[in-house]
Order: structure tokens, then C-alpha cells, then sequence
């Protein structure tokens, strides 16, 4: 019983728009209908604005890493399933939200929380990874997957040196994901149609 509440938990906070809400509360406005129509991070930023940007960032970094930490609850203590797993459904809440109709965003965010919950030095790597490039390429899209890139390779190499595999099969599963989430955006980098950040 306690499993199953932990993992419903875990969905239902990465279940929340924090774009959507954002956005109609504060602004008037359905990010969903404009931009990208993605309830994510980036759109946020090119709707909305910089201050509900980065509140929507750390919201979603915050999701992750709340459902990472959810066994430490006293309620939960006598839970048996993985931080892990708590982060992955926390990822899978986020792109397919129940508060918002099943249409989230892409993940990046929220998969940064779950290593900032799990793995700090990972995090960190992660973080000045995602600065440089963003700041060489203009493109969060492409930033974003160097920096699931990068971690596939952090964790590969900390899998071979301490045996540890749990880490890997997360940014494995989190990687894929970011990927097939930014089929499109891939498509239009090669075309050179992607949009670039400005200002940064």
C-alpha cells in the first residue's frame, strides 16, 4: 500500500504545470497556444518572459528532485521502491500531466532534479555543461541534448568504476526520452530553422 501511494505521489507531482498555471493565473495566458505550445521551460521563457521562465525552471527542477526525496518523508519510510523509479514516474508526470490533459513538456528540467536529488556531482558537471554550450550554441534544444549526452558518459564511466548501475539505466531511460522529445527540434537544426536564445 505504501509502494503504491509513494508512486502515485511521485506522478502526481511531476504532474504539475507549473507553465500552464503560471501562465493563466499571473499572465492571462495559455502558454499551450502559443510559441511552441509546449508547457516547458524554453516556451516559458519566449511567451512569457524571464521571470516566469525561471520560475517555471525551478519549479520543474524541484519536481524531480521532490519525488527523489520522498522515501526520507517519515509516511514513506517503509517504502521499497527506488529513488529511481520515484524520478522516472516524476519525468513521466511531467511529460504526460493529468492536470493538464496528458500534454507536458519535455523533460529537461524535471531530469535535471532528479540527479540534482540523487547525484549532486553529476548535477553539477551537468549544469556547467548546459551553461557552455547554451552559451556557444544560442539553442536550448541542442544544449539540452549535449548535456543528456554528457551524462550518458558520466554515468557509463561511473558504472565501470564503482559497479553501480542503477545511475546508468536512469540517464539511459531520462536520455532516450529527452531525445525522442526533441525529434523535431533535431530536424529543424539541420535544416538551420532552429530558434536561438537571445540575449545570453
Amino acid at each position: 500500500m505504501i509502494n503504491a501511494l509513494i508512486i502515485i505521489c511521485a506522478y502526481l507531482i511531476g504532474s504539475i504545470p507549473s507553465a500552464l498555471w503560471i501562465g493563466k493565473i499571473f499572465y492571462k495566458t495559455d502558454i499551450r497556444k502559443h510559441g511552441s505550445g509546449n508547457l516547458g521551460t524554453t516556451n516559458t521563457f519566449r511567451v512569457l518572459g524571464k521571470k516566469p521562465g525561471i520560475a517555471v525552471l525551478l519549479i520543474d527542477i524541484f519536481k524531480g528532485t521532490a519525488a527523489v526525496l520522498l522515501p526520507l518523508l517519515a509516511i514513506f519510510s517503509d517504502s521499497t521502491v527506488h529513488p529511481l523509479i520515484l524520478g522516472i514516474i516524476a519525468v513521466a508526470g511531467h511529460i504526460f500531466p493529468v492536470f493538464a490533459k496528458f500534454r507536458g513538456g519535455k523533460a529537461v528540467a524535471t531530469s535535471a532534479g532528479v540527479i540534482l536529488g540523487y547525484n549532486l556531482p553529476l548535477f553539477l558537471v551537468l549544469l556547467a555543461v548546459f551553461l557552455i554550450s547554451l552559451k556557444t550554441t544560442k539553442m536550448v534544444s541542442l544544449t539540452s541534448m549535449i548535456a543528456a549526452t554528457a551524462a550518458l558518459i558520466y554515468v557509463t564511466v561511473y558504472w565501470i568504476v564503482t559497479g553501480e548501475y542503477a545511475l546508468f539505466i536512469l540517464i539511459a531511460f531520462l536520455a532516450g526520452f529527452i531525445f525522442y522529445r526533441h525529434r523535431e527540434n533535431i530536424k529543424r537544426i539541420k535544416n538551420g530553422t532552429e530558434p536561438k536564445i537571445k540575449g545570453f
